[in-house]
């Protein structure tokens, strides 16, 4: 006896529409009450209306886990390609086993092979317990693949093409391992979780009673361990974020990113910089107004804003091409380079020369954070990494001194000639040296000062000899062929502009042949 066709496509369609619309209302109706989106409900906030295709949708079905716990596919966002899957909690608790792990690791795989973005929504508590008959049952290759080697495919993508992971909920163990090795993490405030082991355990181990928000909650990974690159305060929020995000990056380090038309002028003059940078070294003021007046409509989409406030880091377009921008911030740590800032630095940095967006510089800092604190944490080894990442890096890069930059912030910055900056431009306020001009002529005259008549007057005259003979730009100009050009402040967005434009052609370096370098981590 043969089964009709209908009867077939009639069974068809209810085991599709029970992986689509849900096995268990009573979870779905858990996750809304929690101002959670199901899976499949974030999968279709964020991509293009009816673009979602998805991978093995009815996979284990006969288990009444259809998908196993994980919805996979491609689709499209704002008309471009990208692979993606999301966990769904309302099916084995979004745990991980090998079928689910195995989508995972294809998806990744497959988001590789098509040269697209990968975006992973992770909600899962890690590893599921096998079951015998899945160890028993489960095909070779799909163990291969099981969600524990999901790190590989990561891997071997990372620089190759964009990833992006979104926290959705709770997540621990190996669950937060494929979001560390991604470009991006966000967040979503007090319902996004990582850990490596959760508090029940710290409490049996060390006998640390802790939450779950205070041991890896977005706040403290988007303040204290850097972990993530942003919290927001929805699921709805966060996918915007990303979508956002999105839109400055190339599909993968073969293309560049996307132009936007912003509808600015290049050569528009920025008559405000003079009234938000002060002219002493001493006064703070927000980094963020000078980038905000000289990119394209004040648009600027800053990474771990959270995190090292003493460095910014972000992406911008400038006369419609995207930038990655890199900046002092004088309002945290008068600016210092410290260890954090440089781990945040070094990352962008790499990340920008992995995926073909020029790197502009605007340099304010009195150069390493002193202390034994700084030092003992490994200052050295952190600092070594900025270095490491400007040598290695290719992209036009512009770097910019607004009032100052002592020591080893030259190098820190890539001011210093031969780091590979291909235009360095000062303002002329800028103050140049190895120190600032009161240490400097404390250490050159200070004997001579206190044994002066009027040690005050002598003082004062011996800064202002100093400002003028010595952390003069155009003294320095005269001598540093570093240096492109001292520019006005005005003429700021209008110089940056020109020169990326003269540097879009630039032939990226042949390097000597190896299999990697040994980047200080």
């Amino acid at each position: 006896m043969t089964i009709s066709v209908s009867k077939r496509i009639k069974q068809l369609r209810e085991i599709k529409s029970k992986a689509i619309h849900g096995m268990n209302e009573e979870k779905i109706a858990i996750q809304h009450k929690k101002g959670k989106l199901t899976a499949r409900e974030r999968i279709e906030y964020l991509l293009d209306t009816g673009s979602f295709v998805e991978f093995n949708m009815i996979l284990n079905h006969l288990e009444t886990a259809p998908g196993d716990g994980i919805v996979c596919g491609h689709g499209k966002i704002d008309g471009r390609t990208v692979c993606i899957y999301s966990q769904d909690m309302t099916v084995r608790g979004g745990s991980i086993g090998p079928l689910h792990g195995y989508k995972m690791y294809r998806t990744v795989e497959r988001a590789l092979e098509m040269g697209v973005p990968l975006i992973g929504l992770h909600d899962s508590p890690g590893g599921r317990l096998p079951k015998i008959s899945e160890a028993k049952t489960v095909h070779g290759e799909v163990m291969e693949k099981a969600g524990t080697s999901v790190f590989y495919p990561n891997t071997q993508a990372s620089g190759v093409i964009p990833q992006i992971a979104g926290i959705m909920g709770r997540c621990a163990g190996i669950s937060v391992y494929s979001p560390a090795l991604n470009d991006f993490i966000f967040m979503v405030d007090k319902q996004s979780e990582m850990f490596i082991t959760g508090p029940a355990m710290v409490k049996t181990v060390i006998g640390e009673d802790i939450s779950f928000e205070d041991l890896g909650g977005a706040k403290v990974h988007c303040q204290l361990s850097g972990v993530a690159d942003g919290r927001f305060s929805s699921d709805r929020e966060c996918l915007d974020k990303i979508k956002e995000l999105l839109g400055y990056l190339p599909s993968n380090a073969d293309e560049t990113p996307p132009d936007h038309e912003m509808a600015d002028k290049a050569d528009r003059m920025n008559e405000d910089l003079m009234d938000i940078v002060p002219e002493s070294p001493k006064r703070s003021y927000d980094m963020h107004r000078v980038i905000y007046s000289i990119v394209d409509q004040g648009r600027f989409f800053e990474i771990k804003p959270e995190f090292a406030g003493e460095i910014i880091v972000g992406f911008a377009r400038m006369d419609n091409k995207v930038v990655g921008i890199v900046a002092n911030q004088p309002t945290v740590r008068a600016g210092c380079l410290t260890i954090d800032s440089s781990d945040k630095q070094s990352r962008f940095i790499r990340f920008c020369d992995c995926f073909n967006i020029p790197l502009v510089l605007l340099v304010d800092t009195p150069a390493y954070l002193p202390g034994s604190s700084q030092e003992h944490r490994g200052i050295i080894r952190h600092g070594a990494k900025v270095l490491y990442a400007l040598c290695e890096a290719t992209v036009p890069r512009i770097a910019l001194v607004l009032r100052k930059c002592y020591g080893g912030g030259n190098l820190g910055m890539g001011v210093m000639p031969g780091l590979g900056t291909d235009l360095v431009y000062y303002w002329p306020t800028v103050e140049v040296g190895i120190l600032g001009a009161e240490a400097s002529v404390e250490l050159y005259f200070g004997d001579e000062i206190r044994k002066a008549p009027n040690p005050d007057e002598m003082r004062q005259q011996r800064l202002n000899d100093f400002y003028e003979d010595y952390s003069n730009p155009m003294r320095e100009i005269s001598a540093n062929w570093g240096i492109e050009d001292i520019i006005e402040p005005r003429e700021t967005r209008k110089v940056l502009i020109q020169g990326l434009h003269f540097l879009s052609t630039k032939r990226r370096n042949k390097r000597f042949p190896k299999a990697h370098g040994n980047i200080p981590l």
